[in-house]
């Protein structure tokens, strides 16, 4: 029997993602093979990622490998996956998710509140910066870009602060650099943050039934009230948009927010149901969010548009 080909990014997390997802599945008796990729997104480092077309950026050329048949699987950060897929395309399995928080790094084991006024704290994510805005406008936010170790480096050169996903830094076992975990009231995760999605074609009966048995049901149903949520607000994964879904027995809360980029402003809704209707939940949440103002918030982003009749 042939060995399954995984396609993944070539950046450090990528890869220990696949090789994660492949020790998984050759624990099932499956041998595995990577095809590691260079991304769109990887290629440009020198412009924010909400200018230059969003996550997005990063699976293109790895589902154009699952399409053409040259991988038949692929392995992403669930936060990085647009909420529309294409055509041919589905996520075969949503893995147990790891810490959705964020984390902060900084020197002398700081935390957030104790950064002092004017320090600069860098992230790539408008969501995280119209929350620390909302908190602390007197930081300055810094827009980063590259890998977790490229991010890290800035600390020693010209940051007081990054914040990255601790699932990341756990991951690459650097847990030793988060000086604080941020509870959600302060930074609210991205969607879909902490859980690893296999991405497989549609018609792929052979692979679907073999990574199914990776699926964890709780964090299934959590981040499809995220993702329904953010398919509503018509947003990708570059708007400053938070969610977070937590499941408990046969019930799903979700808890989300929009913010200004300046922290001026940051609307949020929690709505709690039965989990089989976790996209009506998210859809509820967006509803919500956009009856107090959030399409205004979201559209004042250049190309956003979101609110209007459909």
């Amino acid at each position: 029997m042939r060995p399954l080909v995984i396609a993944t990014r070539r950046s450090p997390l990528a890869l220990w993602q696949a090789k994660f997802v492949g020790r998984a599945l050759e624990s099932f008796g499956r041998k595995v093979e990577l095809l590691p990729l260079v991304t769109q997104g990887d290629r440009i480092l020198d412009a924010p990622l909400s200018r230059v077309g969003g996550k997005g950026l990063f699976v293109k050329e790895i589902e154009e490998a699952l399409l053409d048949g040259r991988a038949d699987l692929a392995v992403h950060s669930l936060k990085d996956v647009p909420v529309e897929l294409p055509e041919g395309l589905v996520l075969g399995a949503i893995l147990e998710r790891e810490d959705p928080r964020d984390a902060l790094c900084a020197p002398a084991h700081r935390v957030l509140d104790a950064l002092p006024a004017g320090a600069r704290v860098g992230t790539s994510s408008l969501r995280r910066r119209a929350q620390l805005l909302a908190r602390r406008p007197d930081l300055e936010v810094v827009e980063i870009r590259g890998n977790v170790g490229t991010r890290l480096s800035r600390l020693d050169r010209d940051l007081d602060a990054v914040i990255l996903a601790s699932a990341g830094l756990r991951r690459l076992g650097m847990e030793d650099r988060i000086t604080q975990l941020l509870p959600p009231d302060v930074l609210l995760p991205a969607v879909g943050q902490g859980a690893l999605a296999v991405e497989i074609r549609a018609h792929d009966e052979e692979t679907a039934a073999l990574v199914r048995r990776l699926d964890h049901s709780d964090t299934r149903d959590a981040v499809r009230a995220e993702r329904a949520l953010l398919a509503r607000l018509e947003g990708g994964c570059q708007i400053p948009v938070a969610a977070h879904a937590e499941v408990a027995g046969e019930r799903l809360r979700l808890r989300a927010r929009v913010g200004r980029l300046d922290g001026s402003e940051l609307l949020e809704a929690r709505i709690e149901g039965p989990r089989a209707e976790a996209e009506s939940i998210g859809i509820r949440a967006a509803e919500d969010l956009l009856a107090r103002g959030a399409g205004r918030i979201l559209a004042e982003l250049e190309g956003v548009r979101v609110g209007l009749p459909h």
